[in-house]
C-alpha cells in the first residue's frame, strides 16, 4: 500500500494528546514533517515522534516537502490561513474544528478547496464513534420512525483551559464554538442535515469575561422538529458528561450509553448491542476512524464527508446563535 505523504502543522494540546500517538502507528500515513511556530516546542515534539523535518514557517514547509496531505492542528485563529496555504499548494487538508472563527473564514476556505480541486474535511470526531454510527444507521434506517425532537449537551466541570481559547480573537467564541458546536453538528448530521429555520440562544458569563462559559440552545427546524443544546465549562459537577437523547414517531435513543427503544409486541425494547464501550475507547476509537476516513479520501477510495462545505452551513447556525444571544431574542435564518 503506497502511503500518504502527511505533514502535521501545529504542535500543541490536540497534535500531542491525539493525532501524533495514532498517526505514528497508522501503516498508511508517512509523516515526513511539523511545523510550529514555537521553535521550542516543535523540536521537542517533533524528537518525541522522530519526525524526519521539522519547521517553524509555514510557507518554507510547503515548498520544500513533498507531500499530499496536511492537518491542521493550530489555534482557531490561524485555521483560516493556514488551510488557504495549503489549498493553494495542492494538498488535501483536515482541519480541526471549529473549521474557522467565523462564517466568511469557512466560506473563503470551501471555495479554496473547490477552486483548487482539492479535499477539504473538518474533524467532527463524535461522527466516528461506533455508538454514534450505530444510532445513525438506526436512525437512517426509520427505526425510530419520522425524528422530531433531539436534546444534545456537553458539560464540564469548573475547571478549563483558560489560554487562547477565551481570548475572542483567537477563538471566535466561548464554549458554543468550542464545544457546542460538535453537539450541533452531531444533532444536524443524525437528522439527516435537516435546514434549521429558528435560533433562539442564551449565553452566561460565570468565569470568563469576553466569551461565553455556558450557552443554551433552541434550534427550530424548517422540517418542524426540535433540537436543544446545551454545552458549559463551568457546572458544579462531580465530573464532565455528554449526552444525546434522540426521540421518532416510533422510538427514542440515548447515547453513552447506547439505548435504542421501540415498542415490540406491546412491551418496550432495547435493540442496542449488549456490551457499549468505555467512554475513553470511544473517544480513542473516533479519532482512528477519522483519520483512517480522511486518508481513504485522500487515496480516492471513498467521499470525504465532514466536509468544508458542511462545516458553511454549521458556521452560519453557529453565527445565528451569537446574535441570538447578544439581542436577547429569537433570530431567523434565510
Amino acid at each position: 500500500m503506497e502511503k500518504v505523504k502527511t505533514v502535521v502543522v501545529g504542535a500543541g494540546w490536540v497534535s500531542q494528546v491525539i493525532h501524533l500517538p495514532l498517526l505514528v502507528k497508522m501503516p498508511e500515513v508517512q509523516l515526513v514533517a511539523l511545523c510550529d511556530r514555537d521553535k521550542a516546542r516543535v523540536r521537542l515534539v517533533g524528537e518525541k515522534y522522530n519526525i524526519p523535518k521539522l519547521y517553524s514557517n509555514l510557507d518554507e514547509m510547503l515548498a520544500k516537502e513533498e507531500c499530499e496531505a496536511v492537518l491542521v492542528c493550530t489555534s482557531t485563529d490561524a485555521h483560516s490561513a493556514v488551510t488557504l496555504a495549503a489549498l493553494k499548494a495542492g494538498k488535501d487538508v483536515l482541519v480541526e474544528k471549529p473549521v474557522a472563527r467565523t462564517y466568511a473564514e469557512a466560506e473563503a476556505m470551501a471555495m479554496a478547496a473547490k477552486e483548487h480541486k482539492r479535499k477539504l474535511m473538518v474533524g467532527m470526531n463524535h461522527r466516528f464513534r461506533p455508538d454514534t454510527m450505530i444510532l445513525k444507521s438506526f436512525i437512517d434506517g426509520k427505526e425510530l420512525g419520522k425524528v422530531y425532537y433531539t436534546r444534545v449537551g456537553w458539560l464540564r466541570k469548573r475547571s478549563f483551559d483558560s489560554s487562547w481559547i477565551t481570548q475572542k480573537e483567537k477563538s471566535g467564541g466561548g464554549v458554543f464554538i468550542d464545544q457546542g458546536i460538535m453537539m450541533l453538528d452531531m444533532a444536524l448530521w443524525m437528522m439527516g442535515y435537516p435546514e434549521v429555520a429558528r435560533v433562539t440562544a442564551s449565553h452566561y458569563h460565570h468565569r470568563t469575561k469576553n466569551v461565553e462559559d455556558t450557552s443554551i440552545v433552541a434550534l427550530t427546524l424548517k422540517n418542524g422538529a426540535t433540537v436543544n443544546i446545551e454545552v458549559s465549562w463551568s457546572m458544579y459537577l462531580d465530573e464532565d458528561y455528554s449526552y444525546c437523547y434522540v426521540h421518532g414517531s416510533e422510538g427514542s435513543a440515548s447515547l453513552q450509553p447506547l439505548r435504542i427503544y421501540k415498542e415490540l409486541h406491546g412491551n418496550l425494547v432495547n435493540l442496542a448491542p449488549a456490551k457499549p464501550e468505555a467512554t475513553q475507547s470511544l473517544f480513542k476509537r473516533s479519532y482512528e476512524n477519522e483519520l483512517r476516513h480522511f486518508f481513504g479520501a485522500v487515496r480516492n477510495i471513498h467521499p470525504t464527508i465532514s466536509t468544508g462545505d458542511e462545516a458553511v452551513q454549521r458556521m452560519k447556525v453557529v453565527e445565528a446563535v451569537y446574535k441570538s444571544a447578544k439581542r436577547g431574542r429569537e433570530v431567523t435564518l434565510t
